[in-house]
């Protein structure tokens, strides 16, 4: 179990609010911590917090159709903008469907604040009806988590567990809540700010100036350079910081798939990004550079492959706001522990101050070109519609100015690779869990931060299914959230793994009837009818398999004024490359 760091003291200018009860406080709280929508789904232990959720104009209550629509929704409000996403569910089920979304925010450090109902204090441990040990459920999957068993403790926790879930490296937090504390009469006293006993969790990590100097001189004597970033750069807002530094050395940059964005893909030193399914030019790159700056990264599996025979000339710079990050999953030379936007702005006054000149490395430059114009991202022309090339004419048709959110399989990969991203927060997906299910909810929230813009899940048709209850959500709440449905009939990475390792017998991996497979060529044979359930919700649906078709097609699903399902035919055949298989090193990196 955690032990719980904070101190109970409210500070000296601490404010004292009217009486009421502990569900009224639940609310003040929510509204002085700047909240303005809630996904929550309702039930008994948590029906208190409704009512005087009702009782608010201040707070917008979004009802999504399953606790897990709500929860990925709330991750793709906080995705979108920074903010602490939040949803609330009751007790016992309720709450179990909730841990999907939290293990998803702990494993891409997304701030999110949980609140669940609980059963009267007096039965907890008793098994009573709808029981379950939430706060000892889910503490290996958050930052921090509260089981509030006294009213008085509400202003403090609330103002905690914002603190946490949105400081430092941000991530899940949950607060239970026993329907006794919610019904609670008392008069609140709010602390003027958090108080922890723990010097760290109020400290901001700043790297100090000779380690900084250090990595300037590193840089100074590389040949072949490389910046590798990550989502810390986006966690931070340091995107403006990470392109003056990379432009003032002159050092090309690759992403992770939680990076993206955080360097304008069509800058000309950006290698978009690298890993499993990257591209092989920034794979290369990474192999055969002398320096590796990992900025805000965390040298995971689907970067790495095999640890051992990764970017094994490279001397390694590791900057992270967590400490315990370094070293763990890759050995690097110089570990920094800083919040990388100082890190990054400090770093910009150095080389100002040493009037630093970066180095002619122009044929590392010139090699890295070379395997851009050889071996980009692309695909085979067909007679059918391909779903890169679906995506490609997405791209073209938003500018690039769309928020992309995605589920997880083929799809998620090509809305990477055919999609360029200039900006940060722009591409929304399940990256370390890899939720399938994520990406309409995460559309809707998305879409509910960010009313002015385009949002698009790109879909798959077996990750679009596990929610697709929340297009009533869509249409009810009338949140224009738009789903471009990729349909190939099958669970298309888990064939493409079949086809590559497994001889091609398939396990359980068509989604359609087996005896009259659905595909281009046989429409008769789809299964299901994405545009009828569209239209049962409300919703405005059509189905595409022409690619003289595409382009209107798509174009008449962005002009609509509503939520939108586009269901793309395509074939099942596709697979996603390059691939470097897993456990693998670049070497192995199939090509085709």
């Amino acid at each position: 179990m955690k032990k719980d760091t904070t101190s109970t003291t409210p500070t000296p200018t601490a404010q004292s609010g009217r009486e009421m009860k502990g569900s009224d406080c639940v609310v003040e709280c929510l509204i002085r911590e700047g909240v303005d929508v809630v996904f929550a789904y309702p039930g008994g232990a948590s029906q208190e917090l409704h009512q005087s959720l009702a009782r608010t104009d201040k707070i917008r209550v979004i009802l999504p159709r399953h606790e897990q629509g709500g929860s990925f929704a709330a991750e793709g409000y906080a995705r979108a903008t920074g903010r602490v996403g939040v949803c609330m569910a009751t007790s016992g089920p309720g709450a179990t469907n909730l841990v999907s979304a939290i293990a998803d925010a702990f494993m891409d450090s997304i701030p999110l604040v949980a609140i669940t109902g609980q059963v009267f204090s007096k039965y907890i441990g008793k098994m009573a009806f709808q029981e379950t040990d939430f706060f000892g459920m889910t503490l290996p999957i958050v930052k921090h988590s509260y089981l509030v068993m006294d009213a008085n403790d509400l202003p403090r926790i609330f103002q905690e567990a914002f603190h946490l879930a949105k400081s430092g490296r941000p991530g899940p937090v949950v607060i239970d809540i026993p329907k006794d504390v919610q019904q609670k009469k008392f008069q609140p006293v709010y602390p003027a700010a958090p108080v922890f006993r723990s010097t760290y969790a109020n400290a901001t990590q700043h790297a100090p100036d000779d380690q900084l100097r250090h990595l300037i001189a590193l840089i100074a004597e590389a040949k072949r350079p490389v910046l590798y970033a990550g989502g810390g750069i986006v966690s931070a807002d340091a995107h403006a910081e990470l392109k003056a530094f990379a432009e003032k050395t002159n050092v090309p940059v690759a992403t992770t798939l939680m990076g993206v964005g955080a360097f304008p893909e069509t800058h000309p030193l950006s290698m978009q990004w690298f890993g499993m399914h990257g591209s092989a030019y920034g794979n290369w790159a990474v192999d055969q550079s002398d320096l590796l700056l990992c900025f805000g990264a965390r040298f995971d599996d689907r970067i790495t492959g095999d640890t051992n025979k990764f970017a094994t000339q490279a001397k390694i710079v590791h900057i992270d706001i967590d400490a315990s990050e370094h070293n763990k999953n890759k050995r690097v030379q110089l570990p920094i522990t800083s919040d990388i936007k100082f890190a990054l702005t400090r770093l910009n006054e150095l080389l100002a101050e040493q009037k630093f000149t970066a180095p002619d490395n122009q044929p590392w430059h010139t090699q890295i070109a070379t395997w851009k114009k050889d071996h980009p991202f692309g695909y085979e022309e067909l007679k059918h519609i391909v779903p890169q090339e679906a995506v490609r004419v997405l791209y073209e048709l938003t500018k690039g100015q769309a928020i992309i959110t995605t589920g997880v399989g083929q799809h998620q990969m090509w809305a990477a690779q055919f999609y360029r991203f200039d900006e940060p927060r722009r591409y929304i997906s399940s990256l370390g869990l890899g939720a399938m299910g994520f990406g309409y909810p995460a559309a809707l929230g998305a879409k509910v931060a960010c009313p002015d813009k385009q949002v698009i899940d790109i879909d798959g048709d077996g990750s679009f299914v596990m929610n697709i209850q929340e297009l009533a959500t869509a249409h009810i709440e009338k949140i224009a959230a738009k789903a471009m449905i990729l349909n190939n009939q099958h669970l298309g990475m888990v064939v493409q793994w079949e086809d590559r390792f497994y001889g091609s017998v398939r396990g359980n991996t068509i989604l359609g009837d087996e005896s009259n497979v659905g595909s281009p060529e046989n429409l008769s044979g789809l299964y299901p009818d994405f545009v009828k359930i569209a239209e049962g919700f409300g919703v405005k649906g059509r189905r595409v398999h022409l690619k003289s078709e595409l382009r209107a097609a798509i174009q008449e699903m962005l002009d609509h004024d509503g939520p939108f399902v586009l269901d793309i035919i395509v074939p099942y055949t596709e697979h996603v490359l390059p691939m470097i298989p897993a456990g693998r090193s670049v070497k192995e990196m199939l090509l085709k």
